[in-house]
């Protein structure tokens, strides 16, 4: 075991210099890192650090340490009635904090977050181009490839049918925008496999992808393994690898996480695996235990430790 630690750490100090080098070259200082730290892993483990309490703190990255996660999915920050969303990440002397930080702890960024649409509208708001942008420099700026968009209540295709051809049109323009950085935004929909996959097809854009929730599998009675194939590898982004709050996921009954595992085994995906929720429910503020537990199991199953 000694030895082991030892190994990782004159890894971590090698990848550090690299990344280092990169930056002095010119090149995004968090890219070679992002790329280098943790590669031997097929699946890293993230937490959102806005449902750690964290959103936009330099802290989350300690804390995601503490609780043992390759990473965080940094969020964009609040929206409310703004033009856009109230990021400090547009800082460049806050966003080298990030980065730094980043590398220091060994503590990578999974995606960038725009949460806000969790409660606001996608196909409706003014501003969206400005939001979208400004989350595509920031991608840009930290060396990260993949945003997050939860089309949320205000987005939801299912209740809501007739907001689909406007966001259709908006994710074809962000497409674009995006594929600049050679980017993907990963979505989340309230769709089923089927029909977000004729959704993603009608948006037409490799760089729009799927971000697959185990949650809304779970609340609408669709089965995860079934679900992960119907959509296939190329068109899954990313997996918020949780349920809603009721109990941790080493104790929930609907998820069968081995039986997961051997379906994106089989699937030749790769990728960041996030936590989003899963807590005890009573227990629920309680953030290290809920978020250790949840990161711990996952990396039993997907990492073998």
């Amino acid at each position: 075991m000694k030895n082991k630690i030892q190994y990782k750490r004159r890894d971590f100090i090698k990848l550090s210099a690299l990344a280092s080098g990169a930056l002095l070259a010119g090149a995004c200082s968090n890219s070679l890192f992002a790329m280098s730290y943790g590669k031997e892993q097929r699946y890293k483990i993230a937490v959102c650090d806005w449902m750690i309490l964290k959103r936009q703190k330099l802290s989350a990255f300690a804390l995601a340490k503490e609780i043992n996660a390759d990473g965080i999915e940094l969020d964009m920050g609040g929206l409310g009635a703004r033009t856009t969303f109230d990021s400090k990440l547009g800082n460049p002397e806050e966003r080298e904090k990030f980065l730094n930080k980043s590398k220091e702890l060994g503590v990578g960024i999974s995606s960038i977050a725009m949460s806000g649409f969790y409660a606001q509208s996608f196909a409706e708001r003014a501003t969206v181009n400005i939001m979208v942008q400004d989350c595509i420099n920031t991608m840009k700026n930290m060396g990260v490839k993949t945003a997050y968009l939860p089309l949320g209540v205000e987005g939801d295709m299912v209740k809501h049918p007739e907001l689909r051809e406007e966001i259709v049109k908006r994710l074809q323009w962000a497409a674009k925008q995006v594929a600049e950085i050679d980017g993907v935004i990963a979505v989340e929909t309230s769709y089923g496999a089927k029909e977000e996959l004729e959704f993603l097809k009608e948006v037409g854009s490799r760089h729009i992808k799927s971000s697959f929730n185990f949650a809304n599998a779970v609340d609408n009675g669709r089965d995860i393994c079934s679900e992960l194939k119907i959509l296939g590898k190329k068109n899954i982004g990313q997996i918020h690898a949780s349920n809603t709050d009721r109990v941790w996921l080493q104790n929930d009954e609907s998820i069968d996480m081995p039986k997961i595992k051997a379906t994106l085994d089989d699937m030749n995906w790769k990728g960041w695996l996030i936590v989003e929720r899963s807590r005890d429910i009573e227990q629920v503020r309680n953030v290290k235990a809920n978020y250790g537990a949840n990161v711990a199991y996952l990396k039993k199953i997907f990492q073998n430790t």
